[in-house]
């Protein structure tokens, strides 16, 4: 079986346009466990984990890139966040109409008008850089190759898989220099990338993939990247968080709830705080 949950950057050297691979396997099956996604959302969030991969595999310091598409559709919110060194965790919010409406699968359908929203920080950086765009595309893909002519003013294509085992992806971007190596390269290359099949991109690893669309072209291949899930718990910062909003308002949850919980949405995980260990929260502060 080709690698899974890795990046693979690659160069067409003599057509001066880049690109990337990525096939997400046991890190996307850890991603969705205990979600219970209707499918369409399954593949939405997918599509979108494996773009934000390949262009987070971008990152040459440390930093982290988080994409929202926030929609006023059945599916409200899906979130993507991944560091330089591609640790990557993710979310959706959908409501009941996404599971009682299969037909009702395109990006249009299931997001409805709202915004893509990227953020980057990095701790060189006194505040995040932020963009915010429509939703422009009838696609994940369309989407973000909108967002990436505007933003980075280079040409892109994104061709996208995911299903509930696995999630993939292709990206190629022309570089300034192209028109001037081979005034038809970019219009050939696109059109030999677009035959890929979903199925290719979920089954085939990086290599055979490239070998497979472009094996008459010169493409060096990099050294593939590990893409690793990452949500440890942190029971520490949600007591920090607790003691932020002050002794008075936590005591009152407590009163009404015999406990107070949290709930951290993007790593599907909960915490509970007993009455001893608020005190113990407190009292730690009081010292």
């Amino acid at each position: 079986m080709p690698p899974n949950d890795c990046v693979q950057r690659f160069l067409l050297d003599d057509l001066d346009i880049r690109g990337a691979v990525v096939r997400l396997g046991p890190v996307w099956q850890k991603m969705l466990a205990g979600r219970a996604y209707p499918l369409p959302v399954v593949q939405l969030l997918g599509e979108i984990g494996a773009t934000t991969l390949l262009v987070g595999c971008n990152l040459k310091q440390p930093g982290r890139l988080t994409v929202q598409l926030r929609g006023s559709g059945p599916v409200s919110l899906l979130v993507i966040d991944c560091d330089e060194r591609l640790h990557i965790r993710g979310m959706a919010k959908c409501d009941n109409a996404v599971a009682a409406d299969p037909a009702a699968s395109s990006a249009p359908d299931l997001l409805g008008h709202g915004q893509l929203l990227l953020s980057l920080g990095m701790p060189s950086m006194r505040e995040p850089y932020r963009s915010v765009v429509p939703l422009d595309g009838e696609s994940i893909a369309e989407i973000f190759e909108h967002y990436l002519r505007q933003s980075e003013q280079l040409p892109s294509r994104l061709f996208l898989a995911a299903s509930e085992t696995g999630a993939a992806g292709l990206f190629l971007q022309k570089l300034p220099a192209a028109d001037r190596r081979d005034a038809d390269g970019w219009s050939r290359i696109e059109a030999l990338a677009a035959t890929v099949k979903p199925g290719e991109l979920l089954s085939l690893g990086s290599e055979e993939l490239l070998a497979r669309l472009f094996n008459e072209e010169t493409v060096r291949v990099f050294a593939a990247q590990e893409v690793v899930h990452d949500c440890p718990e942190n029971r520490e910062k949600m007591g920090d968080m607790l003691r932020s909003l002050g002794r008075a308002e936590v005591d009152a949850l407590l009163e009404e709830h015999g406990e107070v919980v949290i709930k951290d949405d993007i790593c599907n995980r909960e915490y509970r705080f007993a009455a001893d260990e608020i005190g113990a929260l407190f009292g730690a502060t009081a010292h």
